[in-house]
């Protein structure tokens, strides 16, 4: 009990980060960062946990904090970093998961820091400077306010841009990129890569847009000529007889519904592109194909279904991706509560193809299935 004591006066809002290392079993969570965040007024914790390459996020209370920080000490890490605004927290976790705390006075390392869990935060594009395609899309006013209602939106451009900065020692420095948005739609995320990496960044680049609603491509060329932005095409065009380029270094996709996913990786594989960005929508092929004797009292349900196809239509696309040289990640784009469509495929091409073609053929095999993707690779 005096344990939980300890942990509970050091997770609160006197709290700024913690971080547990050192597992101890190979292959299952890596580590678990925790920050304390503000909604509604109330305190949470926000956990992230690392498994392999894939990365997991969930918003706790303070109880709920405190006791999965206790159980994860005494079972899966061998110690904890915690951060506070007056002291530097070592915390040690013998065989028997009893705990030693170990605490350093420093001088407040908060200072004027927040914890407001959206508004405060700092984002690529930021708020209160006007971006004139976030005016004309309805994102921001003319003051650079971003519109209530358009928050969500706000967001998930500058979560966008958090991954297209990631993947920037990725890129050449020293020829034109040509970047390929299929499915582009209002092309929120199109105008927004083009401006950070060619007017932010000094970028020689070079981007198109395809979608195949016309009046949304006329209505895209024409704020692209309103702003000058003469690197910027769109096009009429469907993903699948898309033939037009001959290399392009990087392909993304933002919920193009179904199988319109796999022709655009299948191009992007074709191309040899260095970065894929996709976040995939509306998985229903493999939801129809699925089959499975052993696991019919699971699949019965459908929405049990329908899930477990999506996750396993984007695992497999991951694992093609793999077997093509590409080193795959599946991350959280936004968070669930916005939309459950929130796992993002990035394949950055390392040219080194895994060995993994025989264990997709045997779960192609134990769920009856034949992916798009698959085939057309």
């Amino acid at each position: 009990m005096k344990e939980r004591e300890a942990l509970a006066s050091l997770l609160n809002d006197k709290c700024i980060q913690m971080v547990m290392s050192d597992p101890r079993r190979k292959g299952a969570v890596s580590k678990i960062k925790l920050r304390p965040v503000s909604m509604n007024g109330e305190l949470y914790f926000q956990q992230t946990s690392y498994v392999g390459t894939k990365v997991f996020h969930k918003n706790l209370s303070v109880e709920e904090t405190i006791e999965e920080t206790e159980r994860a000490l005494k079972e899966e890490f061998r110690q904890g970093q915690l951060v506070t605004e007056t002291a530097m927290v070592t915390i040690l976790s013998n065989k028997q998961g009893k705990l030693t705390f170990r605490i350093k006075e420093q001088e407040n390392q908060r200072g004027q820091g927040s914890l407001e869990h959206n508004k405060k935060k700092r984002y690529i594009l930021e708020e209160g400077i006007a971006v004139p395609f976030l005016q004309d899309l309805g994102v921001m006013t003319a003051e650079g306010r971003v519109v209530k209602a358009k928050y969500d939106k706000f967001r998930q451009i500058n979560r966008f841009l958090e991954f297209i900065e990631d993947i920037l020692p990725e890129l050449p420095t020293d020829r034109e990129i040509t970047l390929l948005d299929f499915g582009c739609g209002k092309s929120y995320l199109t105008f927004a890569v083009y401006y950070y990496l060619r007017v932010l960044k000094n970028y020689d680049l070079r981007v198109i847009g395809l979608d195949l609603k016309e009046d949304v491509i006329d209505t895209c060329n024409r704020l692209k000529d309103k702003y000058g932005y003469e690197k910027l095409q769109f096009l009429k065009g469907d993903i699948a007889s898309y033939n037009d380029e001959t290399h392009v270094d990087m392909v993304m996709t933002l919920h193009a519904c179904d199988t319109a996913t796999d022709y655009a990786l299948e191009k992007a594989v074709k191309w040899g592109a260095k970065v894929i960005l996709s976040v995939p929508c509306c998985q229903h092929e493999l939801n129809a194909q699925m089959k499975n004797t052993m696991l019919r009292p699971v699949l019965k349900y459908g929405i049990i279904k329908e899930r477990m196809a999506a996750l396993l239509t984007d695992a497999l696309r991951a694992e093609y991706l793999e077997s093509r040289g590409y080193r795959t990640q599946l991350l959280e784009f936004i968070d669930m509560e916005h939309t459950p469509k929130n796992i993002l495929i990035r394949g950055i091409f390392k040219g080194k193809p895994a060995d993994n073609r025989e264990q997709i053929k045997e779960i192609e095999e134990f769920f009856h299935i034949n992916p798009t993707l698959g085939r057309i690779l």
